[in-house]
């Protein structure tokens, strides 16, 4: 739905250019909603404005829903009014609501269509329908300085909807709200996301929003994308930087010849007792040094990281049990890889059950 190819965006500051984006390959498929997070400063914003054509990319092509949106850009008045059509099927919601605050509530809402020539009737009949749609129909004569922050930010996603879109930018749209707020939110952006088929592309500083609402997200960093993938993938890919900071845990050996691994559940794994299951297997003790469980797209996923007495060699078989229940296993020390003995792990893991 949402393609971006070799996309970079350059900026003149004082004489000196500033790479914003620096070749960024992005692809966000129909229906999910796509997580791209990263600290201050990383091009997540550049990235969304391009997206949408705000900004106009230096090199490289965006394609939403078919359209090569940068190849109607700039292209006569034709083109200019298919690309405006094209943006009309992308409804934007911003961080500070950007809503006008000499109109009612409804008035904001109508706002897009207005620009679109709907007729008054019909404004006001899709204007009442969406903002029944985000919770605030008894609102719709309200002005903005009457409504608190969150019900701003629904008068924002009502807008955003009034076009019919099929693709939906968040722009940081919960960061300046209470915590209790903004699952109200994203949940109401999800419950979209369903009811609508809208697909979702989210901008965040916020781990607990990818864990909150998206089915897939990449991680940024200075312009770049490091790492991208369904939360589930990124889960089970060894040494990721994103599934380790969306489920943080430490903890070191607490003396020699110990071996430290990180373990992470999805799936039905993580309602079974495995790690009990393997202290009675191969009768031996368990230590706990640090875990961290939460639900990620309505299921239970979390990581675990453990110490096991003995040197990695010592451990190759309660390893591999781990492995065989369908655990994502990550050696933490120094000690080799798994990858070293993954030939020889099947048959270890049948003669330590016998």
């Amino acid at each position: 739905m949402i393609t971006t190819s070799g996309l970079t965006k350059v900026y003149q500051s004082r004489g000196r250019e500033v790479t914003a984006l620096d070749g960024v390959d992005l692809h966000v498929r129909e229906g999910e909603v796509y997580g791209v997070i990263g600290q201050s400063g990383a091009g997540k914003s550049s990235l969304i404005r391009c997206v949408n054509l705000l900004e106009r990319p230096t090199t490289g092509t965006v394609t939403v829903d078919g359209v090569d949106l940068t190849a109607l850009a700039g292209r006569g008045r034709r083109a200019g009014k298919d690309l405006r059509e094209a943006r009309s099927r992308i409804g934007m919601v911003f961080q500070h609501f950007n809503l006008l605050s000499s109109r009612t509530v409804q008035a904001n809402v109508e706002l897009p269509l207005e620009i679109l020539g709907v007729s008054g009737r019909e404004r006001s009949r899709k204007a009442a329908e969406l903002l029944d749609l985000v919770g605030l129909a008894e609102k719709a004569k309200a002005y903005p300085a009457q409504l608190s922050g969150g019900q701003k930010q629904r008068v924002g996603i009502a807008r955003a909807l009034a076009g019919d879109p099929k693709v939906l930018l968040s722009d940081e749209a919960t960061s300046a709200l209470d915590p209790e707020t903004t699952r109200s939110i994203l949940q109401l952006l999800r419950d979209l996301n369903q009811q609508l088929g809208l697909t979702v592309l989210l901008i965040t500083h916020e781990m607990d929003v990818v864990k909150s609402v998206c089915d897939s997200a990449a991680l940024m960093k200075r312009g770049r994308i490091i790492e991208s993938g369904t939360v589930a993938e990124l889960l089970a890919t060894p040494g990721s930087e994103l599934a380790g900071e969306l489920f943080p845990v430490s903890g070191t050996a607490t003396g020699p010849d110990r071996t430290v691994i990180d373990v992470t559940f999805h799936g039905d794994a993580a309602t079974r007792p495995v790690i009990s299951q393997l202290s009675r297997t191969y009768n031996i003790d368990i230590s706990i040094l640090g875990a961290a469980m939460d639900t990620v797209g309505g299921r239970q996923v979390g990581r675990m990281r453990i110490e096991l007495p003995g040197r990695y060699e010592d451990n190759v078989v309660p390893v591999g049990f781990l492995r065989e229940q369908g655990l994502q296993v990550d050696v933490v020390d120094d000690e080799p890889t798994t990858q070293d003995v993954d030939s020889e792990l099947a048959a270890l893991v049948k003669d330590g059950a016998k």
